[in-house]
This record gives structure tokens, sequence and C-alpha cells, in this order.
């Protein structure tokens, strides 16, 4: 019984970078893989003993929950104040922790995620334009490599019909070109941030894309644009002036959800991170800025 019960608290990563790939949040991520742990422990242990494959039972039950969240996620987001965005992951191979990991703090979901091309924000955000059948059938099999017949327990529809969904997210996500390789980007994201530390619309202007758009999430609890910036100059003349009403504000080079971007530190606590997305030219044409609070937990220990 140790064994199985071993086996099945192993499951716990996976379903962690199942579930945030599906719903974009480590903390509802977190509380999708909970919930399926609850239903298994709360099945009679009879039930329990002739389920041959706990781990893909969890898997399941983890899609499902997920499936129903993403359903009703479109409502929540409606009433969300400005725009919404995944929770941006920090790269905790970048971090100083001094004295060590600390044995009595909880494990953290956000350390449990790899982080891989699944999660670069650029994909999560076009994700987020699918329907919750087209991201469940694309994530389970695009990504965790699931065969149709499985995802299609999962949705409730054949395996043809499992097959004709994730071909349709994978014609959106397509859409979303290759991106740059890291250390082209990290390029670019250098000479933003120096240019940025230098208050210099100019030089931000020429590492803009005319037509970029940068969407920014407050989530009503820090200020931010309501509403995208379109268009290379006004995004400029805008980080500027966010510059001058935020003295004091220390700009970092580092990895969001696995590729190069920016964090911002006031008085040592994170209040703001940046993804951007760059065209094979060097220009930068997209913009991600997270400055909601809630959804800056996971860079709370950033050292």
């Amino acid at each position: 019984m140790g064994t199985r019960t071993d086996e099945i608290a192993g499951e716990r990563r996976q379903l962690i970078n199942v579930a945030y790939r599906l719903l974009g949040s480590v903390t509802e991520a977190e509380d999708a893989v909970q919930d399926a742990y609850a239903r298994w422990y709360g099945l009679p242990p009879g039930q329990q003993e002739e389920i041959r494959s706990p781990g893909a039972w969890l898997m399941t039950v983890t899609s499902r929950i997920c499936l129903d969240r993403l359903g009703s996620a479109r409502a929540r987001r409606e009433r969300y104040v400005g725009a919404w965005l995944p929770e941006p992951l920090p790269d905790r191979a970048e971090w100083n922790h001094p004295g060590g990991a600390d044995p009595t703090r909880p494990a953290d979901p956000a350390d449990q995620i790899v982080l891989d091309e699944s999660v670069a924000m650029a994909l999560l955000v076009v994700l987020e334009s699918t329907t919750p059948a087209e991201r469940v059938a694309f994530v389970l099999h695009e990504v965790f490599r699931y065969p149709f017949a499985e995802i299609a327990d999962v949705l409730g529809r054949t395996p043809a019909a499992c097959k004709q969904l994730a071909a349709s997210a994978r014609r959106r996500v397509s859409v979303a070109r290759a991106p740059v390789p890291a250390s082209g980007q990290a390029d670019v994201v250098r000479h933003v941030r120096k240019a940025w530390e230098a208050k210099d619309i100019a030089a931000l202007v020429g590492l803009l894309n005319p037509a970029a758009v940068m969407t920014a999430d407050g989530g009503g609890m820090a200020g931010t644009a309501l509403h995208p910036v379109e268009g290379g100059a006004h995004i400029a003349r805008y980080m500027v002036a966010i510059a001058d009403l935020a003295p004091g504000l220390e700009l970092l080079e580092r990895s969001v959800n696995g590729v190069p971007g920016l964090v911002a530190r006031r008085a040592g606590a994170v209040v703001t991170v940046a993804s951007f997305d760059v065209s094979e030219d060097g220009r930068v044409t997209r913009i991600w800025v997270v400055r909601n609070p809630e959804k800056l937990r996971p860079w709370a220990r950033e050292g």
C-alpha cells in the first residue's frame, strides 16, 4: 500500500505541469490538482483498488477539472479589471537562496513547472483564444503526447473529434511564428533595459516594431494601462513616463517563462514582470506586463 501511495504522490509534478499549461495560473493549477487528489482519497478503498493506473485516473480527473474551470474562466475574466494575462514563472536557477532552501517552507508549485517552449508567454496568450476543448486536446496531445483515445475519455468525444480539436488549436498556434533564439532575445531585452533606464525614447522606438502592442495586467490592484498600448512610439513614451513616475525602480534581466525578460523591483520587492516577443529582425513586437501582485507571488523570493 505504501508503494502505491508514493506512486500517487509522485504524480503531482506532472499534474501541476499539465494544469498550468491548461489554465495559465499557478494558483488555479494547484487548486485543480488538490481537487483531483481529494477526489482520489474520497474513493472507497475497494474502488481505488479497481483502478489499474492511479496516475492515468488522476490525469483524467485533473484535465476534466481544468476543462470545467476553463469554461467558467471566460465569465470571470469579463469581470476582471483590465486585461488578463497568464501568471509569469521565474527560473529558480537564476535566484539566490542565502543559507539554502528552508525545509519548513511549503513547496511552491511554481518550482515544479518545467520551463520550456510550451510555457512561453506568447504561446499561453494564443491558447487563451482557443476553446476549452481545443486547449485541452492541444496541450495533452501536442505537449504531453497523450493519445487521442485517452483525450477522448477526458473530453467525452470521439478520438477523431479530439484530433480535429487539436488541429484547430495547432493552426492558431502556428500563426505565432517560431521564437527568436534565447541568445538573440536576451540581447534585445538588454538593449530595451538600457534604453528604458536612460529614458531614451528614440532608442526605445528603434527597438520596437512600429506596430508593436503592449498589454498590461494590474488586476485592479496595481496601476497600469487598462487597454493595450499600440504602436512603438506610443509604447516608448509610455515606458519613459512610467520610469519618471517610479523613481528608484531597479530593472533586472531575468528569465520569464523560460524566455529572456525583465523584472522590476522597488525596495527589494518585485513589482513588475515583463515578457517580450521579438521578431526575426530583432525588434520587439509584443510586450506583456504583469503587475497584479497576486500573480507575482512566485517571484516573492527573488534574490
